[in-house]
């Protein structure tokens, strides 16, 4: 009996504040706001006008909700979440709590983004480790290359899920029991994937998961979050805020300075976690992602960008096999040179994707719809 049909999606794009004339496929660069996560903001930053309105539980309540979302999303236990500013802070968390060894080899990913490339690099000179990257094959299966690349001198592998630049895809049910097996890390930056595709935090079993929230989370700027394996809770934060210690609740008693930390991974939460604009900006996207469901978003926007790739094909666009890459990134190769000035021609038709190399990224999202893909594949027409 086959398995009934995930149900797609309709175009939600009046929940954004997107013109009728703007073909916005560039959620990879940056997402716009929901209506409602721009008022939840509003209410919040309306909040701090007021703060005599803010009483003590006001400053955990939040972070406490925004955690367990963000554990739902990815399929992990709220209390190994800690919110961040970014995600490279939650890269340079993970590089202060592992230590490669001299000799050792740390696997990262050809044109990987460059925050999650430097503090590796610095990483590496001090502690005396290798950097070793991972070409892409010609046949583009990133996966085969990696896995070619793992032995008993692998210290830990610092990859995206899917790349920012293509989307090539790291098959993370063969990667991940290979770096166990030889007692490696994995550091995975979520920030190009998660909320658009699943992700299962107990099977994988990574040892830091980092996302930023202001691509596919649909969330501000200035926000993030990592998950922490068990194994790396008692490690050492970044900072030594106060609300991280016990007692903090406490306000009345917070110069009775407590050595203990609370549970979880709430240690190495950012100082001043309890923004009161930004959180609850960040709780309303996250609920709506999880009111959508991210098994249902990412088959809606595959469904989307397979079509955008037949289309380009036609035009003799090279598109990357469906199978390496994330459903909801698409990678167009051009037939020939890149056309001078492509991405100002595409903005002045009001069609934003990105140039990345020699790749013309376009990343779609719930809000697109047949017309945004008529008039890309148009100004595309044109332009070569």
């Amino acid at each position: 009996m086959r398995p009934d049909p995930i149900a797609m999606i309709p175009c939600q794009r009046h929940l954004f504040d997107l013109p009728r004339e703007v073909a916005y496929l560039n959620c990879a660069y940056m997402s716009p706001l929901m209506h409602r996560v721009v008022e939840a903001g509003q209410r919040g930053m309306a909040l701090k006008a007021r703060p005599w309105e803010i009483a003590p539980p006001d400053f955990f309540a939040r972070p406490e909700r925004a955690r367990a979302l963000f554990a739902e999303i990815i399929g992990a236990d709220a209390e190994g979440v800690a919110l961040i500013p970014s995600a490279s802070y939650g890269i340079a968390l993970a590089a202060a709590n592992l230590r490669p060894g001299a000799g050792r080899r740390i696997l990262l990913i050809e044109d990987q983004f460059p925050s999650n490339v430097h503090v590796w690099r610095r990483l590496a000179r001090e502690s005396g480790a290798e950097i070793v990257t991972v070409r892409r094959p010609p046949d583009g299966d990133l996966t085969r290359a990696v896995l070619g690349e793992i032995d008993e001198r692998t210290a830990l592998l610092a990859a995206a899920q899917c790349r920012w630049t293509d989307g090539a895809l790291i098959d993370l049910d063969r990667v991940a029991p290979a770096l166990h097996e030889v007692g490696a890390a994995l550091v995975l930056d979520l920030t190009q994937s998660a909320g658009a595709m699943r992700y299962d935090a107990a099977r994988i079993d990574a040892d830091f998961v980092i996302a930023a929230t202001y691509k596919w989370l649909l969330g501000s700027y200035s926000m993030g979050f990592v998950h922490i394996a068990p194994r790396h809770r008692d490690g050492r934060p970044l900072e030594e805020t106060w609300m991280g210690r016990e007692g903090a609740e406490d306000f009345a008693r917070l110069v009775d300075y407590r050595d203990g930390y609370r549970p979880g991974a709430r240690r190495f939460d950012v100082g001043e976690v309890a923004n009161f604009a930004l959180l609850p900006a960040t709780i309303a996207a996250l609920e709506q992602i999880l009111d959508w469901g991210v098994e249902r978003i990412e088959a809606t926007l595959a469904a989307r960008v397979a079509t955008i790739a037949e289309r380009a094909a036609g035009l003799g666009f090279r598109v990357s096999d469906p199978a390496l890459r994330a459903g909801h990134f698409l990678g167009l190769g051009f037939p020939g040179p890149v056309p001078a000035g492509l991405p100002e021609r595409l903005a002045a038709e009001r069609v934003h994707v990105s140039l990345r190399g020699s790749s013309l990224r376009v990343t779609p999202h719930l809000y697109n719809d047949d017309a945004d893909t008529e008039r890309l594949i148009e100004v595309l027409a044109a332009a070569i």
